[in-house]
């Protein structure tokens, strides 16, 4: 029987059936009650949903009430490819099996899941669906936004920087001449004042300077090998703080050496881990401050929309008091810090050379935990 067919035959029958009498028989709903995890129960025949947990009704922003007045085609965008995939573990004799489906949820946007469909076997007449977010696509729409939220901070960046650059030369330039016109005495009284315009202006133009510099196309050098980059940052901070804080290192050595720029690769995890050592001073104070390094080989992972075969998976993690909430959405905006004397430019450099080596990175941060992921492709 065909899809149309099918709602045909299932309108008006918004009560339970008498075949629904051996699910609840069966025992099984007050276990599928407590799951965490999105569990519905369709009727096999006509795609009916008889059962939905809380996390369904969390999920759908349906109540079970609604939800059981619906079939799945109500929901479910690719419900042809479900009717396939129930003949299919019947024909096979499959106790369950995979597929991706988008939920179609009102007044929301379309949600991409990945669903597990499986038949209870001491209620034969009904299907198992449990549902869960597909991370690939929740990743894709993350990078899409990182790339465009990119952008526009690099055209922000160019000109601001610009706009800031010009002028700077005349000031400094003035402050000097009216440094040199100043009769001896007055240079004595006023020299402090036109050299905090000198030096403010030298300052303002490092910083242009460090604005502009990472969107210069990056030196592609020759093979990297990850761990040189890793132990050469971890010498640096253990030399800035070389009592309280412990570098651990969990290197995969099977990892390939990557094509790159080698100085800009050390100076995007010497950012993020000099970060990490920053937020760390008070448990460096303690003496139990802790930074790990973590190397992995991933596998078929997509950045970029694009899917890597191989891409080195570099984990950054500590110990420290967490990304305040109140920046944590925007950590990687040029100028923001969590520090009152941060520059706020260590992570947005960061994030634009691993972008600019066609890698993404991003991060996870609660109290006591903080990780930074960088996926590099590998091939």
């Amino acid at each position: 029987m065909d899809l149309k067919n099918l709602i045909k035959a299932r309108k008006g029958h918004a009560e339970p059936l008498s075949s629904d009498v051996q699910l609840l028989e069966s025992g099984l709903l007050p276990g599928f009650e407590a799951l965490p995890t999105v569990v519905l129960v369709l009727e096999k025949r006509t795609l009916r949903v008889v059962f939905a947990n809380p996390s369904a009704e969390s999920m759908l922003d349906l109540s079970r009430r609604q939800l059981t007045q619906m079939m799945w085609p109500d929901i479910f965008s690719s419900a042809d490819e479900l009717l396939l995939t129930i003949a299919a573990i019947a024909e096979h004799r499959f106790h369950a099996t995979h597929l991706d489906a988008v939920l179609e949820r009102p007044g929301h946007e379309p949600l991409h899941v990945h669903a597990i469909v499986g038949f209870l076997e001491s209620a034969p007449d009904y299907v198992l669906l449990e549902l869960f977010e597909n991370e690939r696509h929740l990743r894709t729409d993350r990078e899409e936004r990182i790339q465009d939220l990119t952008a526009v901070n690099k055209q922000l960046i160019r000109n601001l920087a610009h706009e800031i650059k010009n002028p700077l030369g005349g000031i400094r330039g003035a402050a000097q001449l009216l440094e040199f016109e100043l009769s001896a005495r007055e240079r004595d009284e006023l020299r402090e004042y036109t050299q905090v315009v000198i030096k403010e202006s030298d300052r303002l133009q490092t910083l242009v300077d460090r604005l502009l510099e990472p969107h210069r196309h990056p030196h592609i050098v020759g093979d990297v090998n990850i761990h040189e980059v890793c132990e050469r940052v971890r010498a640096v901070i253990l030399a800035e703080f070389p009592r309280g804080l412990t570098i651990e290192r969990d290197y995969d050595v099977s990892v390939p050496d990557l094509r790159g720029d080698k100085e800009q690769l050390i100076q995007a995890l010497l950012n993020i881990v000099r970060n990490a050592a920053e937020a760390l001073r008070e448990r460096i104070s303690q003496g139990d401050a802790r930074i790990e390094l973590r190397t992995r080989v991933a596998r078929k992972v997509t950045i970029a929309k694009r899917l890597c075969k191989l891409a080195l998976d570099l984990h950054i993690i500590d110990n420290g008091p967490g990304i305040p909430d109140d920046i944590r959405d925007r950590i990687f905006y040029p100028l923001v810090s969590g520090r009152e004397d941060g520059s706020g430019l260590g992570l947005t450099l960061a994030q634009t050379f691993v972008q600019q080596h066609d890698g993404l990175i991003e991060v996870e941060s609660r109290p006591g935990h903080t990780e930074f992921q960088i996926l590099l492709p590998l091939e």
